[in-house]
């Protein structure tokens, strides 16, 4: 097994999609494989909701969004991933950029398709909620 997403997307205002992804982990304690479908736009912010209670996920776990081809969309302008070592308690909120040294750090860019939610180190069957929010165009 390798966990669940369900995800559904949300129609915010001012031309921004929400997209909320909802996962279990497996035994192993990582969700991988299911994909879903985001629009073209820009990720303008990354919220990361462990699950309350019996459900929570263990301490320090790590998600990532991958792109059709395998690449992480939740770079955090380092070549790490804002989904690194995330609270197993509290929600937190973060925002995926691209730069180079040298370079103006830019947000996230998705060219549309499909994605894939992963999840490691969540513990046995834990949950959480990853609210991704995609703006129209290019910012």
């Amino acid at each position: 097994m390798a966990g669940v997403i369900v995800a559904s997307a949300i129609g915010l205002k001012s031309g921004v999609t929400q997209y909320e992804v909802t996962w279990v982990s497996d035994a192993s304690g990582n969700v991988s494989g299911s994909t879903f479908e985001m629009k073209i736009g820009t990720i303008v912010s990354v919220e990361f909701a462990p699950g309350a209670g019996a459900l929570a996920p263990n301490a320090l776990y790590d998600v990532d969004l991958l792109d059709a081809e395998g690449v992480t969309m939740f770079d955090d302008g380092a070549g790490t991933s804002i989904g690194s070592n995330l609270s197993g308690t509290a929600a937190q909120h973060k925002v995926p950029l691209v730069g180079l040294v040298g370079v103006t750090i830019y947000r996230r860019w998705h060219h549309g398709g499909a994605t894939q939610l992963t999840v490691a180190g969540a513990g046995d069957t834990n949950a959480g909620t990853v609210n991704i929010f995609v703006a129209d165009g290019v910012l």
